[in-house]
C-alpha cells in the first residue's frame, strides 16, 4: 500500500477530522489505511452520493472535520450534491481524491476529470499535491480552511505520481489538531451596529447556518432576551435555540407558520447572523427589503450578497453577539418602550400559533402532523432529527407541529434542497453518537433514492429510525401541477418499492400505521429496533390535501 496514504491517514487524524467516509477504491487507499489507525473511525458506503452526505451529516453533529474519501472519474461528480450542500449548511468537510498519472493529461487518460474546475462554484480551496513533502501541508492547510471563517468544503487533489513515493514526510510530532480561529469585529463597527438596534421599536433576530457552525445560540438568546426581540432561525440554523423559549417563534421564509408571518412583515431592525440571506430564508417575506439590516457573518463575501447590510460586522457570531451586549446596553433605553409593546404582540402571534398547531391532531384529519407528533412524545428532547425536503416532510419545519429542544441536533438539507438526503445524512450522523437516537422524516421519493445509505448503517449496526410519508410518488411537483390544472401522471410511481421485504431482510423493522394507537405503538416499537443497531421504517399514507401550511401559503392559487 503507498506510504501516502499511511501520511494523509495519520496527518488527518493529528489534525482533529472525526470520521472518514469512503467508496473502496481498486487498491487499497486513504479509506483502508484510516482502517488501520486506532480512535479514527471510518464507513465504507455504496454510492459516493451517499457518503458525501454522510460526511456532511457526521460533521454537523459532531462539530468535528469529516472526511470523503474519493478518486478521479465518476466518483467525484457522483458525490458533488452532497457536498454542495454542505458548502451551504457550513459543515467542515475535507475531501479527499486523486489525479489520473501526468502522461494522461489532456491525453484522454482514464477517468480523467477537472476536478477543480467541478469544485470552483462551491468548495473554499482546491490544493494539488504533486509533491509527496507538500502532503501533509496541504491535509492541514485543507482542514484549516474547512473549520475557519466560514466553515465549508476544502479539497485536496493527490497526484498519481506522489503514491509511488516512498520517502513522503510524515506529519511533525508537534503537529496537534486544527484550531478554530475566532474574531470579533472592531469596537466602532460594534458602536454603529449598536446605535441602530437601539433605534428598533420592533427588532427580531433570526440565526443561520453559521450561528449554529459557531455555537452562538445561548449569545444570541442572551441579547435577544435584552432587547426585547423574538428569534428566528433559518433551515440551516435549526437547532441552535431552544424552541421552547418564549421569544423562539420557528423558522423563517418558506417555513414560517401562520400568523408567525405577521411578526416578520413587521419587524423594522432585523439582525441576521451567519447566513446568506438565501432566498427560502426570504420567501413570503417582501419586508425583509425594507427592514434596517444589521448582518453578522465570518465571510466578507456574504455582505451583501441577497440584500445591503446598513452595518456589516464580520467576526465569529458567538464572539459577536456577546461583545454586541456592551454597547447595546448603553443605548437600551432609546426604544425600550415601543420595544415592551412589541414583545406583547409577539407573544400574542406566539400563542395562537401554539393553540393552532402546537397539538398533533387525530391521525384521521392530518396522518403526517399526528406522526410528527408521536415523533415528539416518544423521542423526546436529545434525538437527532433528519429532516428532507419533500412535500409532506416540510410540515416537520413548522414550529410549533414539531419543536427542537435544547439537546436535540437537527440535519437539514442546504441551499439545493436535494433529494435523498435525509437518510444518507442520518448515516453519518448516528455514527457521530450511536447512542442517541436518530430519526430521519422523509418522503418515498427521497428513501427511494438513498436506500443503499439505509442498507450501509444496517452493516455498521447503526440504527435509525425512518417516518416515511408515502404519498406514491413526488407530491411537491404533484401539488404545485395541480395548482396549475396540469397533467400529474408522471409524478405517480407506477410500482411500489418493498420496502418492507428490504428493511426486514436488513434485520430491522416495518410497521404501516393507520391509526393514532397503531401510530404511538410503531414509533416506540421502532425506537426499540433502532436501539438495537437495526433499521426501522414507520410508512404514513398522507391525505392528498395535507399540504404543509407554508406551500400553501406561498405557493397555493387564489382559489
Amino acid at each position: 500500500m503507498p506510504q501516502a496514504w499511511d501520511v494523509a491517514a495519520a496527518t488527518l487524524q493529528a489534525a482533529g477530522c472525526g470520521l472518514t467516509v469512503g467508496l473502496p477504491a481498486d487498491e487499497p487507499g486513504l479509506l483502508d489505511a484510516v482502517r488501520r489507525r486506532a480512535g479514527m473511525p471510518a464507513l465504507a458506503v455504496r454510492d459516493q452520493r451517499a457518503g458525501a452526505c454522510a460526511a456532511v451529516g457526521h460533521a454537523l453533529v459532531s462539530g468535528r472535520p469529516a472526511v470523503l474519501a474519493l478518486t478521479s472519474g465518476p466518483p467525484f461528480p457522483n458525490a458533488l450534491t452532497g457536498l454542495m450542500e454542505g458548502a451551504s449548511l457550513c459543515a467542515p468537510v475535507v475531501v479527499v481524491t486523486t489525479r489520473v498519472p501526468a502522461p494522461g493529461l489532456g491525453r484522454g487518460g482514464f477517468q480523467e476529470v477537472d476536478q477543480a474546475a467541478m469544485a470552483r462554484p462551491f468548495a473554499k480551496a482546491h490544493l494539488l499535491v504533486d509533491r509527496g513533502d507538500r502532503l501533509v501541508w496541504a491535509l492541514r492547510r485543507a482542514v484549516h480552511l474547512a473549520v475557519n471563517g466560514r466553515p465549508g468544503i476544502a479539497v485536496v487533489e493527490i497526484a498519481h505520481e506522489v503514491l509511488d513515493e516512498t520517502d513522503v514526510p510524515g506529519p511533525a510530532s508537534g503537529h496537534g489538531p486544527v484550531r478554530r480561529l475566532r474574531t470579533r469585529p472592531p469596537g466602532p463597527d460594534l458602536d454603529q451596529a449598536a446605535e441602530v438596534m437601539a433605534g428598533a421599536r420592533r427588532p427580531l433576530v433570526l440565526l443561520g447556518g453559521g450561528a449554529r457552525a459557531a455555537g452562538a445560540g445561548a449569545a444570541a438568546t442572551a441579547l435577544a432576551e435584552r432587547w426585547r426581540a423574538p428569534l428566528m432561525t433559518t433551515a440551516a440554523g435549526r437547532g441552535s435555540v431552544d424552541e421552547h423559549h418564549p421569544l423562539a417563534v420557528g423558522l423563517a421564509g418558506l417555513y414560517t407558520t401562520p400568523p408567525i408571518d405577521r411578526i416578520t412583515a413587521e419587524a423594522d431592525v432585523v439582525l441576521a447572523v451567519g447566513t446568506r440571506l438565501e432566498e427560502t430564508a426570504r420567501m413570503g417575506w417582501p419586508e425583509l427589503d425594507r427592514a434596517r439590516l444589521v448582518h453578522v457573518d465570518g465571510d466578507p463575501g456574504v455582505f451583501g450578497t441577497a440584500l445591503e447590510p446598513e452595518q456589516a460586522l464580520l467576526g465569529d457570531a458567538a464572539l459577536t453577539l456577546a461583545a454586541l451586549a456592551e454597547p447595546f446596553a448603553s443605548r437600551a433605553g432609546a426604544g425600550a418602550a415601543g420595544r415592551e409593546a412589541w414583545l406583547k404582540r409577539v407573544a400574542e402571534h406566539r400563542q395562537a400559533a401554539l393553540e393552532e398547531y402546537g397539538a398533533a391532531p387525530p391521525f384521521e384529519q392530518s396522518p403526517v402532523r399526528a406522526a410528527l407528533g408521536a415523533v415528539a412524545a416518544v423521542f423526546g428532547d436529545g434525538a437527532v432529527l433528519v429532516h428532507e425536503n419533500g412535500l409532506n416532510d416540510i410540515w416537520s419545519y413548522h414550529w410549533p407541529v414539531l419543536s427542537v429542544g435544547p439537546r436535540n441536533s437537527v440535519v437539514v438539507p442546504g441551499e439545493q434542497t436535494m433529494m435523498g438526503f435525509g437518510v444518507a445524512a442520518g448515516l453519518g450522523a448516528a455514527a457521530a453518537d450511536p447512542s442517541r437516537p436518530t430519526v430521519v422524516l422523509c418522503g418515498d421519493g427521497a428513501l427511494n433514492m438513498s436506500l443503499s445509505a439505509l442498507t450501509t448503517a444496517a452493516s455498521h449496526g447503526l440504527g435509525m429510525v425512518v417516518v416515511v410519508f408515502d404519498n406514491s410518488g413526488f407530491g411537491w411537483p404533484r401539488w404545485l401541477r395541480g395548482q396549475e390544472g396540469a397533467p400529474d401522471e408522471v409524478t405517480r410511481f407506477d410500482a411500489e418499492l418493498p420496502v418492507d421485504a428490504i428493511v426486514e431482510r436488513l434485520g430491522g423493522t416495518f410497521a404501516a400505521p393507520s391509526g393514532d394507537g397503531a401510530l404511538r405503538a410503531a414509533i416506540e416499537d421502532a425506537r426499540e429496533t433502532a436501539g438495537r443497531g437495526r433499521p426501522a421504517v414507520v410508512r404514513v399514507r398522507p391525505l392528498e390535501d395535507d399540504v404543509p401550511v407554508g406551500v400553501r401559503r406561498l405557493f397555493g392559487s387564489a382559489s
